[in-house]
């Protein structure tokens, strides 16, 4: 049995919409990757890392799986850290909302740049750049997912 907390919404209704929201910030997220110059390159890096290829040679569908399922998750992990947050910060809604995206912008550039980048077999010299558009992606994935949650969770 989940507790009741006065003023938040249902489990079963908030993470479905994490779920909206992440397919609509990885679709926001494609377009701004498809203009950058290693916009498209994070996938296929952590497609190579999976394979242990190098990311020119990773398996394509691999990496748009990879993409679109970590993109889809992050949705619902956003979700449960502002639970979580919400649970620990004693805060106005949109300041917790903030503050865990925050913490989610943080675990994104993080897990890509210090765990996977590191791994795969891409050349030295592309790394910032590559690390450079994955922050761009980031942002502008948290920039749609996040609003489209707190606005959502404001209606529920």
């Amino acid at each position: 049995m989940q507790p009741d907390i006065a003023g938040v919404p249902t489990p079963a209704l908030r993470f479905p919409l994490g779920l909206v929201a992440a397919v609509v910030a990885t679709l926001a997220m494609d377009i701004v990757m498809a203009r950058l110059p290693e916009g498209t390159t994070p996938p296929q890096v952590a497609a190579s890392v999976l394979t242990e290829s190098h990311p020119d040679s990773a398996p394509r569908r691999l990496a748009s799986v990879v993409h679109y399922l970590a993109g889809g998750l992050t949705g619902p992990l956003f979700v449960w850290l502002l639970y979580a947050g919400e649970f620990a910060v004693d805060a106005p809604r949109l300041t917790t909302t903030l503050l865990t995206a925050g913490v989610l912008l943080v675990l994104m550039l993080g897990f890509f740049i210090g765990v996977v980048l590191p791994r795969s077999r891409l050349r030295s010299d592309r790394r910032v750049p590559v690390a450079r558009d994955w922050a761009l992606s980031a942002v502008t994935y948290l920039v749609v997912l996040v609003p489209v949650v707190h606005v959502g969770t404001e209606l529920l």
